[in-house]
């Protein structure tokens, strides 16, 4: 069964679903600024464009690319820059 999410009036949007490991979303977001908070851990992949991501006591952005994983713990709140439009898969483990 799949399911839509929607976030920040629509500039993010997913389709939730379940993977043969884990529940996992793909989506894509417009260019913009975004903080995002977890329930569980993420394993976050970049499937088209790039996103500058500012991890929980990181105080930079660092810059992922197409085919690059990030990985994000639970319960915690993070940042995401995208200078384009991108494509993501989130595992949520």
């Amino acid at each position: 069964m799949l399911k839509v999410n929607e976030y920040f009036d629509g500039a993010v949007k997913s389709i939730g679903f379940q993977s043969e490991t884990y529940p996992a979303t793909v989506g894509v977001m417009k260019k913009g600024d975004y903080e995002f908070g977890t329930n569980q851990p993420e394993a976050m992949t970049v499937i088209s464009g790039s996103l500058l991501v500012q991890l929980p006591g990181e105080k930079d952005f660092k810059k992922y690319n197409a085919n690059e994983t990030f990985h994000v713990p639970g319960n915690v709140k993070f940042k995401v820059k995208a200078e384009s439009a991108a494509a993501y898969l989130c595992l949520y483990q």
